[in-house]
């Protein structure tokens, strides 16, 4: 499956995937075959960042 190129969107489908499906950001790249890095650099871009403890992006 292919991401969301809007940050926006990107930001909503993955937040809603880790609250829904998977335990860790780790898990749902692995599952989706996504790059961990490139998803955070692409969300940092939007002024997100990877909450572990909250298991979402949240604003910087």
């Amino acid at each position: 499956m292919q991401l969301p190129q809007d940050p926006y969107l990107l930001l909503s489908y993955i937040n809603t995937k880790l609250r829904d499906e998977y335990p860790s950001l780790a898990a749902l790249c692995e599952d989706l075959a996504a790059d961990e890095e490139q998803l955070k650099e692409r969300l940092r871009a939007a002024g997100y960042a990877y909450d572990a403890q909250k298991n979402a992006f949240t604003a910087k």
